[in-house]
């Protein structure tokens, strides 16, 4: 009787459980990519203002955009600084703006009005200038549009680039002067970067005032010698548009760049003098002097980086610190200065990415942070605790932690005790910080903390999130690791179906990036491909991701080991993982698939032609198919030119590949693709075809390296999602 009771009390556990997961949900395509299902709720931070305490916010109010000033301590408004009401009074009518920035006094307000992308990053736009205590509003520019305005810290100027020219505008004169003049499309840029720099070296201003604004340095490129890349965009004209932009690719000639400078006492410019001939120069930073600039100077290699210190009367440099590295040099913006002759600085120097200080011009250099792992990002020096704050993988690679510590390297601790990603904005006297936390397949948790990381108060717990993805049939985010036959560790993550059976064999996708530095084996939360990847499970797949060398958080052996050879051990460590799985007695090994965007899509278009072995099935949207179809900056810094390193470019580019292809292979690429041109996709295709290979092949019409807008991500992913149906 009582082993009765217990088996029928387990039959009815058994049935309520199995109902309970027969009422979850499917995942479908439209949850993801039109209802936004698995968007999670973020907290708008706002800007730090000058006293540390309190926080500038964008707002929308029943009369249209506002700007309140919040505390930092409690969360409550205490002011407006912008009113979309006053706005409408001066303006004469209802005034929408994008974007807001203070001036260094934070008494006035630039405004964003009509912005408009150009490339991937950078936009032009329309510009006002508000004084709320006057209620004054006055449009920057009688020019028709303008780019990366801002302030000058401490005059009544702003500073501006329209059609390749620089200008400055003394608001209070209503003086408008142009600095430069022979400023022309796909000729000479003056205070912009061109399109490699913006792409590879990531910024697009190109134009800064010195610490009281008496000088401003900017960037003059010159690129007449740089080769044009075309690229129809067909519309719904009855003649296609042809738009035209200079695009260095890989062995050809970049844009000469100098840097100048603008005297305003004497309204000239000069020209920084530098003792050698450089091929780039990544970054310019004031200094605190007034009158000193460094510049970032690096050879076509890019390794070596000198550090100069400039007169801005003179133009004359000293060269004061020098990075070099046996395959390539990282630039960042990890740089605080203490004075104008020290620094806070990384550097991989010592084989993992750690904070220095650099002292006497660069003639005394000591490690702040040590260990076996990398400090993923510099948040900032407190001089007034003489206290550093950064972000690390100091327990995991697919991890990240928030930390602090002494300028004299003491006292080093970890202010964020949550596993998982932790990423923190600080405010500008770092006395708080705003913490977010995630882990993968867990929405976002949104917190203010104090320097030291105690809970101030929470910001988003993002519950409703939380309790939208209970309700879903979803699996657990499985992290592992394994050797592979050459003794290397690799990480990985494995989504498995929910009603997994170990004694079942199941197909997988692999999912894969791969390129320098970069990761997908993280532990935080992603609201779109992690979905996917879910709802493929529901479908009965096993899918995983596995870094591979070259990937980032691991040091820089790890991550440079694939300079000179690019797609090389990439290749060999997915085809590695291809054999764990096999190895696994639930996996179909007959069965494997991979895909990929962007680098993803050339490791996936190598695997299923260099690694057609391993590999049935492969996706690849937007990629490389050869090389030396892109970029100087990023394809020389691993591989340098196509002259130097021709094996480097052949051996491990797809199309050279294509007469092995033995599997299912889908191309996907955007016709209007300004980064990763759709060239790549032509050509592989013809490679193909003169190889007698069957393939798939999905063009999205003007549609750029993130094919989206409308209904594509939704046809895109639809697309994919019948192709692993009915071939794997």
């Amino acid at each position: 009787m009582r082993i009765y009771r217990i088996g029928a009390m387990l039959l009815l556990i058994f049935v309520i459980s199995s109902s309970i997961s027969a009422q979850k949900k499917e995942i479908t395509l439209e949850d993801i990519w039109l209802r936004g299902a698995f968007r999670s709720a973020g907290y708008r931070a706002g800007e730090s203002m000058n006293d540390g305490l309190h926080y500038s916010l964008m707002v929308q109010t029943p009369a249209g955009f506002s700007v309140v000033k919040n505390r930092y301590s409690d969360g409550k408004t205490v002011d407006t600084l912008v009113s979309a009401a006053s706005l409408t009074k001066a303006f004469g009518k209802p005034f929408t703006f994008s974007g807001y920035e203070f001036s260094a006094d934070e008494k006035l307000v630039l405004l964003t009005t009509d912005a408009e992308p150009i490339y991937r990053h950078s936009t032009q736009a329309v510009y006002y200038i508000y004084n709320p205590s006057t209620n004054e509003l006055q449009r920057l520019s009688k020019t028709p549009s303008q780019r990366l305005a801002f302030f000058n810290p401490e005059k009544n100027i702003v500073a501006f680039v329209h059609d390749n020219n620089l200008y400055i505008k003394n608001f209070q004169t209503g003086e408008e002067t142009q600095i430069t003049t022979d400023g022309k499309k796909n000729e000479i840029i003056n205070g912009a970067t061109d399109w490699v720099y913006e792409e590879e070296f990531g910024f697009d201003r190109g134009h800064y005032w010195s610490a009281k604004g008496n000088y401003l340095a900017f960037y003059r490129f010159d690129e007449r010698e740089v080769p044009v890349f075309s690229m129809d965009i067909f519309g719904n004209d009855l003649y296609p548009r042809q738009e035209q932009f200079k695009y260095p690719k890989a062995g050809e000639k970049n844009a000469l760049v100098s840097i100048k400078i603008y005297q305003l006492s004497t309204n000239k410019t000069i020209e920084v003098q530098l003792p050698e001939s450089y091929e780039y120069i990544p970054r310019i930073k004031w200094t605190p002097d007034d009158a000193t600039l460094m510049v970032y100077a690096m050879n076509r290699h890019q390794n070596t980086l000198d550090l100069y210190l400039v007169d801005a009367n003179s133009g004359k440099a000293e060269k004061i610190f020098t990075e070099t590295d046996r395959a390539y040099v990282d630039v960042n913006d990890n740089i605080r200065f203490l004075s104008a002759n020290s620094f806070i600085w990384t550097s991989e120097r010592d084989g993992y990415n750690h904070l220095y200080l650099v002292e006497n011009r660069g003639k005394k250099i000591s490690r702040i942070t040590r260990g076996n792992w990398d400090v993923t990002e510099f948040y900032g020096y407190d001089p007034s605790t003489r206290t550093l704050y950064f972000q690390a993988s100091a327990l995991h690679p697919g991890r990240t932690e928030v930390y602090s510590i002494g300028l004299n390297g003491r006292n080093m601790r970890r202010l964020t005790s949550d596993d998982g990603t932790n990423i923190a904005s600080f405010s500008k006297t770092f006395r708080y910080f705003i913490h977010t936390h995630s882990r993968s397949g867990k929405p976002p948790v949104i917190a203010m903390r104090d320097n030291t990381g105690k809970l101030i108060r929470m910001l988003e717990s993002n519950e409703t999130a939380q309790n939208r993805l209970e309700s879903y049939n979803l699996s657990p985010t499985e992290f592992f690791a394994f050797k592979t036959s050459e003794g290397v560790e690799l990480h990985g993550w494995m989504i498995k179906p929910a009603d997994f059976d170990p004694n079942k064999k199941y197909p997988v996708l692999m999912h894969v990036y791969g390129g320098p530095g970069a990761q997908t084996v993280v532990d935080r939360y992603d609201p779109a491909n992690h979905f996917w990847h879910q709802m493929l499970a529901q479908k009965g797949f096993i899918v995983v991701s596995v870094d591979n060398r070259g990937t980032g958080h691991r040091g820089a052996a790890f991550k440079k080991a694939t300079y000179l050879q690019l797609g090389k051990l990439e290749l060999i460590d997915q085809i590695e993982t291809a054999k764990y799985l096999s190895s696994l007695p639930y996996i179909d090994k007959e069965r494997i698939g991979i895909w990929g965007w962007s680098f993803g899509g050339y490791l996936s278009s190598l695997a299923i032609t260099k690694g057609a072995d391993y590999f049935k099935l492969a996706i690849a949207v937007a990629p490389v198919t050869h090389w030396k179809f892109y970029d100087t900056i990023y394809t020389e810094r691993y591989l340098r030119t196509p002259q130097e390193n021709p094996s480097g470019y052949d051996d491990n580019s797809p199309a050279q590949f294509a007469s092995r292809l033995r599997g299912k292979y889908l191309l996907i690429h955007g016709t209007a693709d300004d980064n990763v041109h759709y060239q790549n996709a032509m050509y592989m295709a013809e490679r193909l075809v003169q190889a007698n290979k069957d393939f798939d092949m999905m063009m999205y019409p003007d549609k750029n390296h993130g094919i989206y807008g409308g209904y594509t991500r939704l046809h895109l992913y639809r697309k994919m999602t019948d192709f692993i149906l009915n071939h794997l």
